[in-house]
């Protein structure tokens, strides 16, 4: 399954090439995000069977899932995705996001 974050303010995709991702402003995460909003270890995302299974690792600002902050969720296409204040849409599959309907 081909998986990948496509951030709302136009950055580039974060392909999710691996089966565990680590998310943080820490210099070991896969996902690095610098930004002081950020916990070092903010959250881990899980691939597994067709799905990905997030899991909020105490951040002090806060994982959202369709703006509900979450401890844990699974995660299904097109949902948004919020560590602290950087957004995101997940995505399933090939072809280009901007196919993806917004909302």
């Amino acid at each position: 399954m081909r998986a990948r974050l496509v951030p709302d303010d136009g950055g580039p995709d974060v392909d999710l090439d691996k089966e565990l991702i680590l998310v943080g402003r820490g210099a070991d995460s896969d996902l690095r995000i610098d930004h002081k909003s950020i916990s070092k270890l903010h959250c881990v995302l899980v691939k597994t069977d067709g799905l990905i299974l997030l899991r909020d690792l105490g951040s002090t600002n806060g994982t959202r899932v369709n703006g509900q902050r979450v401890r844990r969720a699974a995660l299904l296409p097109n949902d948004t995705l919020a560590f602290a204040n950087f957004k995101y849409r997940v995505w399933f599959g090939t072809g280009g996001a901007a196919a993806q309907p917004m909302g």
